[in-house]
């Protein structure tokens, strides 16, 4: 599948109606980030990328005919700023759209504060493609947990707790497409290949909680798979098997980043091992490929060091 960054793309797969998405360039890298709208009597734009091309965001909905105006509502799995870093740009450029966030999360929203330092920890020298984030003002969030809905008119948004990649990751159910905006709970599906591929960024990567997020999404059993990273992908009746897989590619993940561990004795050694034979070079181009490894290596880590 070929994207064309900041082109909006009908989502076809399985039965989706009014769903569109676009290809951000997050990173500076084609195929890696996607921001979804729902062009419903609520319009809704669900993810929010980085930030640093928010622009492109605000064009789609021109494109799509939504007056900004006429936004109803930011929706984002999860605050990590992949996901939600344009949530306050966009709350400023659209002045009647609720911010709808993981009530576990939100207040890191009001006040990015930590979360910026937080990232940083994180990405490394990946932070030069982040901007800022603009804080979101108290009164225009929505928090929102397990079980709560969010109405669109044709279409409604199901939340579903989905922690184990971020304490304050949930997923969204949409019935009327039987889809699911899975954020990082699926892992990081590459269309170009048609691989599934893991997500393990530190700080609060747990196998367990992942592996009960897979579940959860066996539970609703979707159509399609609508991923932050990357792009919509139909299942079919063969959702479980997808996501088992995932499961799988996860757990040996988990398992390889260990092994190398015990046998180096030196965590910098580990990370730069996975670096160095990473094979998604090909895909996402060799920088971020590299970052990539490092920072998915570096939650496993971590997740190690609790676990013990």
């Amino acid at each position: 599948m070929e994207t064309d960054t900041g082109a909006v793309q009908e989502v076809t797969a399985g039965d989706c109606t009014d769903c569109y998405y676009l290809d951000v360039n997050m990173y500076d890298t084609e195929g890696y980030g996607s921001v979804y709208i729902l062009d419903d009597d609520q319009p809704a734009i669900i993810e929010t990328g980085l930030g640093t091309n928010h622009e492109l965001i605000l064009e789609a909905l021109d494109d799509l005919g939504i007056d900004r105006d006429d936004l109803a509502a930011i929706v984002v799995t999860h605050i990590h700023l992949d996901h939600a870093g344009g949530a306050g740009f966009l709350a400023e450029a659209c002045p009647n759209a609720d911010v709808y966030v993981p009530a576990a999360g939100a207040g890191l929203l009001v006040d990015p504060t930590r979360l910026v330092e937080g990232t940083k920890n994180a990405v490394g020298d990946q932070w030069e493609f982040y901007v800022d984030p603009k804080p979101v003002p108290e009164d225009r969030i929505v928090e929102i947990e397990d079980g709560d809905q969010i109405s669109l008119g044709e279409h409604d948004l199901r939340v579903h707790g989905a922690p184990g990649h971020a304490f304050h990751q949930v997923i969204f159910e949409d019935p009327a497409n039987d889809a699911v905006f899975v954020g990082d709970a699926a892992g990081i599906w590459i269309p170009e290949t048609e691989i599934i591929t893991e997500t393990s960024p530190p700080s609060d990567f747990n196998l367990e909680g992942c592996l009960e997020d897979v579940e959860t999404l066996k539970s609703v059993d979707p159509d399609v798979l609508l991923y932050t990273h990357f792009g919509p992908r139909e299942v079919g009746d063969d959702a479980a098997a997808a996501l088992e897989e995932y499961a799988a590619i996860l757990s040996e993940w988990v398992e390889a980043v260990e092994t190398k561990r015990a046998e180096l004795e030196d965590d910098e050694a580990v990370m730069e091992y996975f670096a160095e034979t990473t094979d998604k070079a090909d895909v996402w181009g060799e920088r971020k490929a590299r970052a990539e490894a490092v920072m998915n290596t570096r939650g496993v880590l971590g997740y190690l060091d609790h676990r013990e």
